[in-house]
C-alpha cells in the first residue's frame, strides 16, 4: 500500500513567530531612521529660507567618524571571537570597543563645545539648531549602547575561567544579547555616517 507523498506548508513570512526582542529593535530602527530622514527633510526647507554664515564642522567630528567606524570592526571581531570560543579575545574586542565608544561621546562633547566657543550660539537660526538636534539625537543613541555594552563588558569580565566563559557562551539568550546588540552599533555608526556626510555636503 503506497503512501501518499505528505506537503509542507510554505510559511508565510508576515505571519511566522519572530524573536520579540529582535523584532522590537527593527521597529525602534525603522522609527529612528524615519525621525531622522524628517529632521533632514525640515533641514533642507530651512537652507533654502535663510542666508547667512554656514557652520564650519569641528575637526572632532571627523576624528569621531573614524572611531565609530573603527569600534564596529572591533565589535564585529569580538562577535567572531565569541562564536569560536575565543573568550580572552572576546573580551579584549568587546572592552576595545565599549573604550572607542566612549571616546566617540567625548569627541562629540569636544566637536559641541568646539562650535559654541565658536559664537554658534550667538545669533543662533533653525539651520544651527538644527546641526545640535542631528548630533544630539544620535549622541543619545550611541550613550545608550555604551550603556548595554558596559553591561555586557562587566558579564564578560566576570566569566574569567573558560568553563563560566563557555557556560555563558552556550546559553540562547546571552547569545541573543550579543547579536542584538551588534546589530544596533552597526545601526548607530551607518547612521552617524549619514548625518556626517548629510552636514558636510551641506556646510
Amino acid at each position: 500500500m503506497s503512501s501518499k507523498p505528505t506537503t509542507k506548508l510554505k510559511e508565510n513570512p508576515f505571519t511566522k513567530r519572530r524573536e520579540p526582542l529582535g523584532f522590537m529593535l527593527w521597529l525602534g530602527v525603522i522609527g529612528s531612521s524615519l525621525l531622522f530622514t524628517s529632521i533632514f527633510v525640515i533641514f533642507l526647507v530651512q537652507m533654502h529660507k535663510e542666508t547667512g554664515h554656514m557652520i564650519v564642522l569641528p575637526d572632532m567630528f571627523w576624528l569621531s567618524t573614524l572611531v565609530i567606524l573603527f569600534s564596529s570592526i572591533t565589535l564585529h571581531e569580538a562577535n567572531l571571537a565569541f562564536a569560536s570560543e575565543r573568550f580572552l579575545h572576546y573580551r579584549v574586542f568587546l572592552g576595545t570597543t565599549l573604550l572607542l565608544g566612549i571616546a566617540f561621546v567625548l569627541l562629540q562633547a569636544g566637536g559641541w563645545a568646539e562650535m559654541l566657543n565658536a559664537g554658534i550660539f550667538n545669533g543662533i537660526t533653525t539651520s544651527s539648531g538644527l546641526v545640535y538636534l542631528l548630533t544630539g539625537l544620535h549622541l543619545v543613541h550611541i550613550i545608550a549602547g555604551v550603556i548595554y555594552l558596559s553591561m555586557l563588558f562587566q558579564k564578560a569580565v566576570k566569566n574569567r575561567t573558560y568553563i563560566d566563559s563557555f557556560v555563558y557562551s552556550v546559553n540562547p539568550p546571552n547569545r541573543l544579547r550579543i547579536k542584538l546588540l551588534t546589530r544596533y552599533w552597526h545601526f548607530t555608526g551607518a547612521l552617524w555616517l549619514v548625518v556626517f556626510l548629510f552636514l558636510i555636503v551641506l556646510y
